[in-house]
């Protein structure tokens, strides 16, 4: 028996009703993961003791993970657990990883990890898509829409840091995780309450009731996938302890991603198969500003510690400014599209990802300009953090949220679950190449490929060079191994997304939707 899949009628300031409680379960979603993020390297750096290079490798080998697994997550929503369910497991799990990191042995630290992995690739494809199906009915509304969530998603992002690290520094790493944990189980709270009081409608049920309960050795497969994912978590737990490897997983990924996606292409009609290249287009961009956009929870956060002269807050809670900033925009971003689309003059979804991409160049060139401000203990001022921070938000804005909108506005609806994994895939390569980015900040005093190809430009932008930085000192050398990494990615992001500019026209009319 399929399950219908109506959009709900009940609205709350001129959105589904049910936008409201996804927008509450999200917030302390993202409360539960970006409370755990903000304290996790700092935690494996300054605790356990690892080396920057260890735990770059870590951090990123774990964020790659957490957005692969929607692939999987979305597959398994489309196909047997729809969004309800698999959002209901993903909560699950993630609680359950969140409190075991409160115990401190390597096998609770990486099982904790693995399942917090897992959760993630059940619950975050599948509330984004859940979000895009409240809109079948008003289609028009779905960027503002997106917007609005993409705020619940900063709002629970930008609290979790300033009180997860409070907590953390006054009681105890443990309790900041736990803390974390009690997040995630608020926001499950507020799913069930949307559940309860049916302000989704149809939307999200299983997919094939028949298909769900069918029993094999005596559990269905609802139970079997469950068990799965509990049987999968030592899996992903050892890739993380092995992240050495982690570009074998990479291999393995590709491939897969590739052939699944060329079989859509054969199964869909000419006009899906030109929106889902679209889509592929948007997923490749959305890789590049993740790889730098990253930063801001690894190398930044190192930079803060040790090259910033941080007023008011501490390393980890830097974490929230970039999700402050999405608070304080969101909702006049939202309005200014609504705007721009009455008035026809709402720019196409590919321009708009040309336009972050080379705000977020101009931020991580900002960052990098703070040496100038360097004392002599090569302290630079905190403003430059503020105003790089804010101009690679508004470029956020400009890609982020709008990629969700288009994700499930373009997606062939038989594969959305699926093709909304795709687009976090972007944030699996996109962390894999941010620990690769991040490394390139460990100072070594050698040069490379960076400082031979941008150094001119590099000594313009920062007024160091590394000759200079070395004969000033080792704080100094430290200072310039950042600012020459974030001032050669910025132009090269840069690049890339006036590139972009000009094959906007193309994909715009590929889309074949009016904005």
């Amino acid at each position: 028996m399929k399950s219908a899949e109506t959009a709900p009628t009940a609205t709350l300031f001129g959105h589904p009703k049910g936008l409201f409680y996804l927008f509450f379960a999200e917030l302390w979603e993202r409360f539960s993961f970006y409370g755990m993020k903000a304290l996790l390297l700092l935690y494996m750096t300054q605790h356990l003791l690892y080396s920057d290079d260890a735990s770059f490798g870590i951090l990123s080998a774990y964020m790659s993970l957490v957005y692969i697994t929607p692939l999987w997550g979305g597959i398994i929503a489309d196909k047997i657990l729809g969004y309800r369910k698999s959002i209901l497991l993903g909560g699950i799990l993630m609680a359950l990883g969140h409190f075991l990191l409160s115990f401190e042995t390597p096998v609770f630290f990486y099982g904790s990890l693995g399942l917090i992995i897992l959760g993630n690739g059940f619950f975050k494809p599948n509330i984004s898509s859940f979000v895009g199906s409240l809109y079948k009915d008003n289609p028009s509304q779905r960027d503002a829409g997106f917007t609005i969530f993409y705020l619940g998603i900063n709002l629970g992002a930008a609290i979790a840091p300033l009180i997860c690290a409070w907590v953390a520094a006054l009681y105890g790493w443990h309790y900041g995780f736990m803390l974390a944990g009690i997040g995630m189980l608020l926001g499950l709270v507020f799913f069930q309450k949307g559940l309860k009081d049916n302000v989704f409608g149809e939307a999200g049920k299983l997919p094939n009731e028949t298909r769900y309960y069918q029993k094999k050795v005596g559990l269905n497969q609802g139970q079997w996938v469950t068990l799965g994912a509990l049987a999968a978590t030592p899996i992903f737990a050892a890739i993380i302890f092995f992240h050495e490897q982690e570009h074998y997983l990479i291999f393995a990924a590709t491939a897969f991603l590739m052939l699944y996606i060329f079989y859509i292409l054969k199964k869909v009609s000419t006009l899906e198969r030109s929106r889902l290249i679209v889509v592929i287009y948007f997923t490749l961009l959305s890789t590049l500003f993740a790889a730098l956009f990253e930063q801001t929870g690894s190398s930044l956060v190192l930079f803060s510690d040790r090259n910033v002269d941080l007023i008011g807050i501490n390393a980890a809670q830097t974490n929230s400014i970039n999700a402050s900033f999405i608070v304080l925009l969101a909702i006049p971003f939202s309005m200014l599209w609504g705007w721009l689309n009455r008035i026809n003059k709402n720019p196409s979804a590919p321009y708009k990802f040309s336009l972050g991409l080379i705000l977020l160049g101009i931020a991580a060139i900002i960052f990098g300009r703070s040496a100038v401000s360097a004392d002599a203990l090569a302290q630079t001022s905190m403003v430059y953090l503020i105003v790089g921070y804010f101009v690679l938000t508004i470029g956020e804005l400009f890609l982020s949220p709008i990629g969700l909108s288009k994700v499930t506005e373009l997606s062939p609806k038989q594969y959305i679950s699926f093709i909304m994994g795709v687009w976090f895939s972007s944030y699996f390569y996109g962390h894999y190449f941010a620990g690769k980015i991040a490394k390139l900040t460990v100072s070594n005093g050698d040069k490379n490929i960076l400082t031979d190809t941008f150094g001119s430009s590099i000594e313009a932008v920062t007024g160091l060079s590394q000759e200079i930085a070395i004969e000033k000192g080792p704080a100094f050398e430290q200072l310039y191994s950042y600012v020459s990494v974030y001032v050669s990615f910025g132009i090269i992001t840069l690049i890339i997304g006036v590139l972009a500019l000009f094959v906007a026209p193309l994909m715009t009319r590929l889309m074949h939707v009016e904005s």
